[in-house]
């Protein structure tokens, strides 16, 4: 019986220390593609590249991002991160070199969306990680969510409605939230073990929420 409860607690501060492991190297990892990305988005911006089209964003993206799910659990896991964030900011630094163009009200708008961006990311994180609460119910509204944003997004290809646009951003910013939330709390309860993938899917909500407050902030200022 000691045996057995021994062995119990052994596992359980396993988990614990597992768990402990994927975070920090998440949060790691996620912050050093962030600086990249940003580097990649200065360099861009700063060059004048042109603005990629969506074709390419596309196929850039999805491309890069199966990649990284190909070699995930291999060391060229890593360099797939780094391709598919730098390409992230190579598409984001067109659009703020154009925003920054605008004057102090395009600064003050980039400057207003990264602290928000950062503002959501924390506040639900620390959510996560002080309530321990499980969010993986969130599943199913995630995979509708998903459809509900693909639909609108081709439908607003042809229509080109400001209004759906706006609300397409507020969706995005949604769904991202409750990405970040359901991966933090599968990093935390156990269901994510490879901090590659947790990584990538932190980043890509974070982009989104970012780019997307770009989106309705410069629709408010009257400067879209």
């Amino acid at each position: 019986m000691n045996n057995q409860v021994h062995a119990s607690t052994t596992q359980r501060g396993e988990s614990v220390l597992q768990t402990n492991k994927v975070l920090r190297n998440t949060y790691m990892l996620l912050g050093l593609t962030l600086a990249f990305s940003a580097f990649t988005a200065f360099l861009s911006a700063s060059m004048g590249l042109p603005r990629p089209g969506l074709i390419i964003t596309l196929v850039g993206f999805y491309g890069l991002l199966f990649l990284v799910h190909k070699t995930a659990n291999s060391s060229m896991g890593l360099l797939s991160v780094f391709a598919l964030t730098g390409f992230m900011g190579y598409t984001l630094g067109p659009i703020l070199g154009m925003i920054s163009a605008i004057g102090p009200q395009g600064v003050e708008i980039i400057m207003t969306a990264l602290g928000g961006t950062a503002l959501i990311f924390f506040a639900l994180s620390a959510y996560v990680l002080t309530t321990k609460k499980d969010m993986s119910f969130l599943g199913g509204m995630m995979v509708a969510g998903f459809f509900v944003l693909i639909a609108l997004f081709v439908a607003n290809l042809f229509l080109n409605m400001p209004m759906l646009g706006l609300a397409l951003s507020g969706l995005f910013i949604l769904f991202s939230a409750g990405a970040i939330l359901m991966q933090t709390s599968a990093i935390i309860h156990g269901g994510e073990r490879n901090y590659v993938l947790a990584t990538v899917t932190l980043y890509v909500s974070i982009y989104n929420i970012f780019v997307s407050l770009l989106n309705i902030l410069m629709a408010f200022s009257g400067d879209d």
